[in-house]
């Protein structure tokens, strides 16, 4: 499985960073079973929808490329839930963008 994690927004909200690819065949078994779990809690458990009070917020979007399934989530720092949180803090600790944040 594949996963890209793409931010965007705040202060500079034009701006776009490029994306964080994570691939499970090069994570340890332990490590992409966690991911898994992570994906499935975030996925069951949807933002609310926004209220427009956040306008510099920050925006995530996580795409799993699983063979021909695609599944993407779609949170901000405005309407993140704990399991999508949870989900981001994961796959920036093991990426290339470094340590969590927020």
């Amino acid at each position: 499985m594949k996963v890209t994690l793409e931010t965007y927004g705040g202060l500079a909200a034009a701006s776009r960073r490029p994306p964080e690819v994570l691939d499970t065949a090069a994570l340890p078994a332990a490590a992409a079973a966690e991911l898994g779990r992570l994906i499935a809690a975030a996925a069951a458990d949807p933002a609310a929808a926004a209220d427009g009070g956040a306008r510099d917020a920050m925006g995530y979007t996580i795409t799993m490329e699983d063979g021909p399934r695609t599944t993407t989530l779609e949170q901000s720092d405005a309407t993140m839930t704990p399991a999508f949180r949870s989900l981001l803090t994961w796959l920036r600790a093991r990426t290339a963008g470094g340590s969590p944040r927020r």
